[in-house]
């Protein structure tokens, strides 16, 4: 039997979560779990989810893939027969790590999760194989590796086109994006997938051209948290419902947006907890996988805050992003993101905070040239409360991404 969706916080707390057994199988034949702390917590017959210790990225880091196969599986001889997969993550939320999972897990567990959204189950039912675009930081896997400019052929897998090939989406020449555009336009894709400010800088472009793609009928957010501001861009420029799929390389999809703003858990895919609340009800993000038998993970720091609400979760975005205000708790991206719901002309933005609690915020316009004032004074204003502490602004014609290619909205610096 399933498992809830997610532990609520006296669930956690009281009752702890009933350990599903495949978990207490696949953990006794994995070496990582085989230290004393864990067998001593496995050992129990009573065992209850909260009796486990967390397994941390340092620790997924330090023994993936090798300590977390269990003894009759080798990986050279998986990797020869072609039966997995290998990958690296994008290191946004630590060092990289790597993973492996089943050369069809990933397909799998995505459409598991896809069709938890009532909309999009609507869709795939009547059109199974119905096309993708990707735009996203481009980077190396087992489909895809753009080190170089690549032609359409070769950026193409089965139903799926990856359209970008630039870490800096706002750097693209007038012809490359032009390129793009009529390669999405003949591709005819049923929807987008997209890393929120790759999809925001793409929709302007077509907003400014007078774009259209008949054949789209969603679009779908991943890879990092999705603002106000790109979700407003984007539903103005292609009048289709943004979605928003969440989770990890390493985890697989873990939740998707439903029509409410809520999100719903894939449960078949993971077991999911949020622990150590604040006074707003927000905590830890655990992820106790379920369906890769290549990688089990229990209790994984996933390293995002969420929060339980009415129908479902909403993601806060990346504990290592949060800020803090003057009374010493943490704000999270999403808390900072709320001053942005009603701010137009703004087509991305980052928030610095300093040590003494001071923060920078840099806006990008959509329109080249446009000061913002209006829309810096009011965020000013408002972030300054969030925050208790002053709040500079400026702004800028371009705002770069980390090294992992990632766009963070918000993140303290020493």
């Amino acid at each position: 039997m399933l498992m809830p969706s997610v532990l609520t916080p006296q669930e956690v707390t009281t009752q702890g979560g009933k350990l599903p057994e495949c978990v207490r199988t696949q953990a006794n034949a994995t070496p990582f779990y085989r230290t004393s702390a864990w067998q001593a917590a496995l050992a129990r017959p009573d065992l209850r989810l909260v009796d486990l210790p967390r397994l941390s990225k340092k620790d997924l880091r330090e023994n993936s893939p090798d300590g977390f196969l269990r003894p009759d599986f080798d990986l050279k001889t998986l990797l020869a027969s072609g039966s997995i997969e290998e990958e690296s993550t994008s290191g946004t939320s630590g060092a990289s790590v790597r993973v492996i999972f089943g050369r069809a897990w990933w397909a799998e567990q995505e459409l598991r999760a896809l069709r938890l959204n009532p909309f999009i189950a609507s869709i795939l039912e009547n059109n199974p194989s119905a096309k993708r675009a990707v735009f996203t930081t481009p980077g190396c896997s087992g489909v895809s590796c753009f080190a170089r400019w690549l032609n359409v052929e070769q950026r193409t897998s089965g139903s799926t086109l990856f359209v970008n090939q630039s870490r800096i989406p706002f750097t693209l020449a007038e012809d490359k994006m032009r390129q793009m555009a009529e390669e999405t336009l003949q591709w005819a894709p049923t929807f987008l997938d997209v890393d929120p400010v790759h999809g925001a800088r793409f929709a302007l472009y077509c907003e400014q051209n007078g774009l259209r793609f008949p054949s789209l009928r969603f679009i779908l957010t991943s890879y990092e948290h999705t603002s106000f501001v790109h979700r407003r861009i984007m539903q103005r420029v292609f009048g289709v419902p943004i979605i928003n799929l969440y989770g990890s390389s390493e985890t697989g999809h873990l939740l998707i947006e439903q029509k409410d703003g809520s999100m719903t858990a894939s449960t078949e895919t993971a077991q999911l907890e949020i622990v150590d609340l604040n006074r707003a009800r927000v905590g830890q993000l655990l992820a106790t996988t379920l369906s890769n038998p290549y990688l089990p993970l229990i209790r994984y720091e996933i390293g995002d805050y969420a929060e339980q609400i009415d129908g479902g979760i909403q993601i806060h975005g990346r504990v290592r992003d949060a800020l803090k205000n003057s009374a010493g708790n943490f704000v999270t991206t999403r808390q900072i993101d709320q001053a942005f719901s009603d701010m137009a002309g703004i087509a991305h933005y980052q928030l610095r905070q300093a040590d003494d609690g001071s923060a920078e915020l840099t806006l990008l316009p959509e329109k080249p040239g446009d000061a913002l004032l209006a829309q810096s004074s009011a965020l000013s204003r408002t972030l300054g409360q969030i925050l208790g502490g002053p709040i500079s602004t400026q702004v800028a014609p371009l705002i770069a991404p980390e090294d992992s290619g990632k766009f963070r909205l918000t993140l303290r610096v020493a």
